[in-house]
């Protein structure tokens, strides 16, 4: 009997290496079949260094003055130099906390949401976020799913190759939806502060943070209650990654949102 659980065990944890030698090797071997278009097309370095987007058309009048703008979506992009800092830090703080010193694919995060199967909502950094914004159609499938989520990390790859931290969180802030009139950062700082996106301060920028967790819940015009709180969350993150001090947090969870 004891031989039979001994050769049983055995043959258990033979089986248990070879899966994981499996894992290893396969894996790596499927990513590269991916980036080479085996399992369907990949966006070409073209594609991303001149992200497609439905942006708007501005009319300005000759001293320079905005007239209109015609659009399918209210959308321009803007350049990450004119971009306050504010919005970075509390993006950063509060989406990626390490988005400044890994490469596209935070493991640590990764692992953290395959633990706790998703049900933290974590896993995907800003530059995946980024990639899934830019360059998917929402998939119908499981297996499209999980194809989807690994040509995110080769473009994710690609993309902090090719680009700066800044101009990556601008090419993000630049694609996200921040009400069903706005369209990047330009739009959203000028449809609920009046401003342009490089002017906002600390305490609008961790409303436009909070209202991309969701658009419609966190909408300071139509949910303003539910906005400061997400805001006062993002603040809390700001702290706690000491982008601001404990006491500028507190007095900035107090305000009203204007």
């Amino acid at each position: 009997m004891n031989k039979e659980k001994k050769a049983s065990k055995s043959f258990i944890v033979k089986w248990m290496w070879r899966g994981f030698f499996a894992f290893i090797i396969g894996l790596p071997l499927f990513l590269i079949l991916l980036s080479f278009n085996v399992f369907g097309d990949l966006p070409k370095i073209e594609e991303l260094e001149n992200p497609k987007s439905n942006l708007a058309t501005e009319v300005f009048s000759e001293d320079g003055e905005l007239l209109g703008k015609y659009f399918i979506q209210n959308r321009s992009n803007v350049a990450h130099d004119s971009i306050s800092h504010w919005m970075y830090d509390a993006l950063v703080s509060t989406e990626d906390e390490r988005f400044r010193s890994h490469h596209g694919i935070d493991l640590r995060a990764l692992v953290r949401a395959v633990v706790k199967l998703g049900n933290d909502g974590g896993g995907s950094t800003i530059t995946q976020q980024l990639a899934k914004n830019l360059f998917h159609d929402k998939p119908t499938s499981k297996l499209g799913r999980i194809l989807q989520k690994f040509k995110e990390w080769i473009i994710s790859v690609r993309l902090e190759k090719r680009y700066t931290k800044n101009e990556i969180i601008a090419m993000y802030l630049n694609t996200v939806k921040f009400s069903g009139h706005s369209f990047g950062i330009k739009a959203g700082a000028k449809e609920f502060f009046n401003k342009s996106p490089k002017n906002l301060n600390v305490q609008e920028s961790a409303v436009l943070v909070g209202i991309l967790k969701a658009n419609t819940t966190f909408n300071p015009k139509r949910n303003p209650k539910n906005s400061k709180k997400r805001r006062n969350v993002v603040l809390k993150q700001m702290s706690k990654n000491e982008i601001i001090s404990e006491q500028v947090k507190d007095s900035l969870q107090k305000l009203p949102i204007e």
